[in-house]
């Protein structure tokens, strides 16, 4: 496989959790190809949020030879960056080179004027700054992450691994993806639309969670699995299942079964050579057809185009 560098650009406070992400995500493995560099203004040290210094490999110059920058958030976020850190993004966004924010690293990015006209998201406590700061861009305070092709951005703090995650899923399929899911103990996928806050009441001292009916339904997918036999597995109603689903989720039932269905094509697509109509089967999404038309819908390719794009990276 090709190099693909990875610059992780750390702004003065950067908040050491969203640092620690991308390094561990985009780290070195057998299985991929990605170069890690943690860079900053200088090419000595950085203050973090939480008190320590962090010492960097290299400057402001290493975001010229990137293939992907990625900017976690930082603490004094309504302050813009130092100058320097915003034309080096500016001129990074303008070679096209793909660039990435998580939590308040939207401010970074939107310094350097590469937002503008483009709806984005942040960490919820700082949607209102962001739009009040940088009023020519759109933020959307529901949404986990949002993949603009080159831009990139993300909620706060947990949601960055997601975006990240989303990245390699783009890179090197879903195998790939969902290793490093497991080895870092991190949910394989979680859709960019799904909400980034939920407000919900303390639950009653018994209360159980859906977990186990979801982990019921990733070994049940070739199954016709009903809301009701959801319902059943859970022991609640089906109104009941549907609005317990939502809370944890963000997302009905049936949107969930389609992105797990489709997450587990692709990864059949990747590492075995069933026929579609054998991968359909063994996902619940039916036909051939039916397959071809939500990959069409969800990804905007075709099973064979999938195929061919990723089977060799999960040889």
């Amino acid at each position: 496989m090709d190099k693909h560098r990875v610059m992780v650009l750390a702004v003065d406070g950067v908040l050491p959790m969203d640092l620690g992400i991308p390094t561990q995500i985009f780290n070195a493995r057998p299985n991929t190809p990605y170069e890690l560099t943690v860079c900053g203004d200088t090419e000595e040290a950085v203050s973090t949020s939480a008190g320590f210094t962090l010492g960097l490999t290299a400057g402001l110059e290493a975001l010229a030879d990137a293939d992907t920058v990625v900017v976690p958030g930082y603490e004094d976020y309504r302050r813009p960056p130092h100058p320097r850190v915003s034309a080096a993004l500016e001129l990074a966004g303008r070679a096209g080179i793909r660039i990435a924010s998580i939590c308040t690293g939207a401010f970074a990015v939107a310094s350097a004027g590469l937002l503008d006209g483009r709806t984005v998201t942040t960490h919820w406590a700082s949607a209102d700054d962001l739009e009040e700061l940088y009023p020519r861009l759109r933020v959307d305070r529901h949404v986990l992450y949002i993949d603009n092709d080159t831009i990139l951005t993300s909620a706060g703090v947990t949601a960055g691994i997601d975006l990240c995650l989303h990245i390699v899923r783009k890179d090197l399929g879903a195998a790939v993806a969902n290793d490093i899911a497991r080895e870092i103990v991190a949910a394989p996928h979680r859709d960019g639309g799904q909400a980034q806050y939920i407000t919900r009441s303390l639950p009653a001292a018994r209360a159980s969670t859906l977990a186990d009916t979801r982990d019921w339904a990733l070994r049940s997918l070739g199954e016709d699995l009903t809301l009701p036999q959801l319902a059943a597995h859970a022991g609640v109603s089906p109104r009941t299942l549907t609005r317990l689903w939502r809370q944890e989720t963000g997302v009905s039932p049936h949107q969930w079964l389609v992105t797990a269905r489709i997450n587990r094509a692709r990864e059949l697509l990747e590492t075995t050579d069933l026929q579609v109509e054998q991968i359909a089967t063994r996902c619940g999404l039916g036909s051939g057809a039916n397959m071809r038309a939500r990959f069409r819908d969800t990804l905007g390719t075709t099973p064979t185009a999938y195929r061919r794009a990723f089977q060799y990276q999960a040889a």
